[in-house]
Order: C-alpha cells, then structure tokens, then sequence
C-alpha cells in the first residue's frame, strides 16, 4: 500500500521523496550504474544535499551551495536517454507522494534543470527529446498573457 500524498511539501516530506527517489535510481538498469560509479561510496553525503537542493528550489531554504551544472558535466558516457529515464522516475516518485498542486512545484523545475543540463552538454542546437517537451508542456503550459481591456488599467491599487 503506497503512502497517503502530501499537500504541501515540506523538510520531511521532501526527505522522503528524494530517498524513496534515489532508492529507484539505483535499482535501475540504465541510471543505476552511471550513478554508482560516481557516487559509489558516497551516497551518505550526495543523498542529504539533494534533500538540501530541492528544499532551496520547493520552498526556497538557503541551506543549498553547489552548481548544478558543473557537477554534472564531469559525467561521462550520458546521453539522453539517461535524462528522459531520470525525468520519468523522478515525475512517477513525485505524482506517488504528492497531490498534484503540490507535484507541480518539483515537477516543472526538474523539467527545466534538465533541459538546460542537455543544452550545456549537448551544445545550444541540441533539440530536447520530443517526450521531454511534452511533458513540459503538460506539466508547465505556457500561459497566455492577459491581453484583456481590465488588466491593468493604469490605476495600481
């Protein structure tokens, strides 16, 4: 019986997640062994700085210091596939634990970190795998501004 889901998250929940998150990364086939051959050893200090990193990006603690892009360039033998399987167990681990208002505050974030992770690496005319854009897409539609006559009318209150 899985867990009743969070609506809002929190320090403890996002702890939760991200264990229960990194439990199924090691587990599987294709982003397990690229994990274990760079953090082999040192899960007990990678898994509290992703708790850390998501709980500055969730609910905007300051407790994070690190640069994203570069921890992840030195990784070799990653391709897109990696993203995509990453992004599809990451997005299935958050819609497990949280409410879908609340799943929306982890989800578009990791979208757009791993776009811009591809982008970096791939170089600037890589195009985003299709899947990946759609679940943007779905995730984060892009909004229409308001172009109606009473949106601003000059008159700040």
């Amino acid at each position: 019986m899985s867990p009743a889901r969070h609506r809002e998250p929190n320090a403890e929940n996002i702890r939760e997640l991200v264990y229960a998150f990194y439990d199924r990364v090691r587990a599987d086939a294709l982003l397990g062994p690229v994990f274990d051959a760079v953090l082999q050893g040192r899960w007990d200090d990678h898994l509290p700085k992703m708790c850390l990193f998501w709980s500055s990006l969730v609910l905007g603690e300051k407790g994070y210091r690190g640069n994203v892009q570069q921890a992840h360039q030195p990784l070799a033998g990653v391709e897109p596939r990696h993203f995509s399987r990453w992004l599809h167990l990451f997005l299935d681990t958050v819609c497990d634990r949280y409410e879908p208002a609340a799943a929306v505050r982890f989800m578009e974030p990791a979208l757009r970190i791993a776009q811009s992770l591809q982008l970096s690496r791939f170089g600037w005319d890589y195009t985003i795998p299709p899947e990946q854009q759609a679940l943007l897409e779905r995730i984060a539609p892009k909004r229409a501004r308001d172009d109606s006559p009473h949106e601003r009318s000059g008159d700040e209150r």
